[in-house]
């Protein structure tokens, strides 16, 4: 499934409920799981229903092990210095094959870094590298997905709603 320029090989997706769906326990830790996991591809009409914010819809970022985006998700009220920052770091370690894209609301980005059927373990370790240059120039309020220290069911990233320029 395309998602404006990102590619999604998936056999099922995610939906927002408003109640807590799934309790999960993980190296000794608890989740609790607003996201059901739906056993169906997902649909035009799905994507579509979610880009008119009917529904909230999330998909894996994690498929047998293995990751095709890097995700740094921003939320917070310096998102557009967020971006120029991005931007600018992007370009300064010649890292060319991103997308910048709005979430739910403009305070939102979501950063999107094509990668090709990595490790979840090395995915891990580049978002930490660039998390930790991202820190040295602001305060960070922005996650990094696929991540070690998460359960599968929390791997998981909504659809953008809205492309922006990179």
């Amino acid at each position: 499934m395309k998602v404006f320029d990102l590619e999604f090989d998936i056999d099922h997706y995610y939906i927002k409920r408003s109640a807590i769906v799934e309790k999960i326990t993980f190296n000794n830790r608890t989740f609790y799981a607003k996201f059901e996991r739906i056993e169906e591809p997902l649909t035009p009409l799905i994507l579509e229903q979610h880009l008119h914010r009917e529904y909230t819809i999330a998909v894996p970022l994690v498929k047998d092990g293995t990751t095709n985006y890097l995700v740094i998700e921003y939320k917070g009220e310096e998102h557009q210095r967020f971006h120029h920052l991005v931007k600018h770091l992007f370009k300064t370690i010649d890292l060319t094959n991103y997308h910048i894209y709005e979430g739910k609301n403009e305070e939102r980005l979501q950063v999107f870094i094509r990668a090709d059927n990595l490790s979840l373990e090395e995915a891990d370790i580049q978002l930490q590298k660039l998390s930790d240059a991202l820190k040295e120039k602001m305060v960070k309020k922005w996650k990094c997905l696929p991540s070690t220290s998460l359960p599968n069911e929390y791997n998981i990233i909504t659809l953008p709603y809205k492309k922006l320029n990179t």
